[in-house]
Formats: C-alpha cells, sequence, structure tokens
C-alpha cells in the first residue's frame, strides 16, 4: 500500500490522521501513557483525554549484589493531560487493517 494514498507524506501527517484516535506515548523518565488524541503542535505538545500513564521504577535492592533490582510498576488514570513535547520519545497510532 503507497503511503501517499492514505495521505501520509510526513511524519506529522500520521499524527493528524490520529486525532480523536487512542494513541501510545513513550515519554522519558520511564513513563508511558495511553489516551485519546485531541491537539498536538509542532513542538510534539500534546493534549490527551482518558489517560492510563504507567510508570516504571526501578529500585536498588538493598543488601542486594551490584546491578540487581527490581522493577516496581505504578499505574494512574487522568480525565484531561498537557504532555509537554520536549519529553515526548515516541507516538505509536492505533493499527490500521
Amino acid at each position: 500500500m503507497d503511503p501517499a494514498s492514505n495521505g501520509i507524506q510526513e511524519p506529522f501527517d500520521l499524527i493528524r490522521l490520529s486525532l480523536s484516535e487512542r494513541v501510545f506515548v513513550k515519554l522519558r523518565g520511564d513513563r508511558e501513557l495511553s489516551g485519546v488524541l485531541h491537539a498536538y503542535d509542532g513542538h510534539m505538545n500534546l493534549i490527551l483525554s482518558d489517560v492510563e500513564e504507567t510508570i516504571m521504577i526501578v529500585d536498588q535492592v538493598e543488601g542486594a549484589p551490584e546491578g540487581q533490582t527490581t522493577v516496581n510498576v505504578a499505574k494512574r488514570k487522568m480525565e484531561m493531560l498537557f504532555v509537554r513535547g520536549d519529553g515526548v520519545i515516541l507516538v505509536s497510532p492505533p493499527s490500521r487493517t
């Protein structure tokens, strides 16, 4: 399938086609978001609703050999969220079949 036939000619076109759809966003600091995309700009600032944030917390095990860590996962939900673009690593649109 030719990407141009879908109206995708540059990266922001893929984001534009994902408006009002659920997207996955990976952020700096081991954080991930899943929410409905309402708006974005050229700095990749995002407005998301119905957001679930997943935070990976890596802890050093006290008294354990160096390098041994545990990973805890914390989750929280928010109705609306503004995401500053300089923390965005990846935006994944919904799968299209």
